[in-house]
């Protein structure tokens, strides 16, 4: 049987496409999302290859979630967003992901559901991005 492709997993072009390796927690991985129409925007990746929250053991969920809340945390500290949505899918990519979307009161889509990738702000410049990821670290 043909593994299924995935970004996460497999590192290559097809999360080039989208996001930029930032750093690694307890069980998960972030990546700075490349669109920032929401500046700060990134993804928390669990660190295997599950599809659903049921797949892990207790003790890893709360592990999961402590990683998100830890990167959440960080995110208040240093964007300082009126709030950040949280969104899990995963209809086509089958790897357990959240995206952590910072909202600002006047920015773009304040009050309503963020778009997946309005191709708004696409920064394709690492330097740029690899700034975003240090100001987060700052926190961690």
């Amino acid at each position: 049987m043909k593994k299924e492709p995935c970004p996460y997993c497999d590192k290559d072009e097809s999360l080039d496409a989208f996001g930029y390796y930032a750093f690694n927690l307890s069980v998960s991985t972030v990546y700075i999302f490349k669109e920032q129409s929401h500046y700060g925007r990134l993804i928390v990746a669990y660190k295997d290859h599950v599809s659903e929250m049921c797949e892990l053991s207790k003790e890893e969920r709360i592990a999961y979630f402590d990683d998100i809340a830890r990167v959440a945390k960080a995110m208040h500290k240093a964007f300082h967003p009126d709030k950040i949505n949280y969104g899990a899918y995963g209809d086509t990519g089958h790897h357990l992901h959240f995206h952590l979307v910072p909202k600002y009161k006047d920015g773009y889509e304040w009050g309503g559901v963020f778009l997946m990738n309005p191709k708004l702000k696409m920064v394709e410049d690492k330097e740029i991005l690899k700034t975003i990821v240090d100001e987060l670290k700052k926190y961690l």
